[in-house]
């Protein structure tokens, strides 16, 4: 099994962007850890990868997505909202 972000969204961009309230990110930051635990219980290998780019990367690859026809498709209104939140995200 791969959580591409999709489990860990609610701490994220959830939390950042206000679709999940305080209670809600409360309780996901209580779950998480007996979440996994349950994985490995049932002899999943967990693995977890984190990675970080800088600020001035992230607005380098923006303005590439925004300026390349062949990129533009992965940039949508909600990346632009975000990137202004940086300081929330980190």
């Amino acid at each position: 099994v791969l959580f591409d972000r999709s489990w860990y969204n609610r701490s994220g961009v959830e939390r950042v962007m206000g679709f999940a309230g305080p209670d809600q990110v409360e309780e996901f930051f209580h779950d998480v850890p007996e979440f996994e635990r349950m994985l490995v219980r049932s002899g999943i290998t967990l693995v977890k990868y984190w990675f970080s780019i800088t600020d001035e990367e992230q607005q380098m690859r923006f303005l590439m997505r925004i300026h390349d026809p062949m990129k533009q498709w992965k940039l949508s209104p909600m990346d632009l909202q975000s990137r202004v939140r940086w300081e929330q995200y980190t």
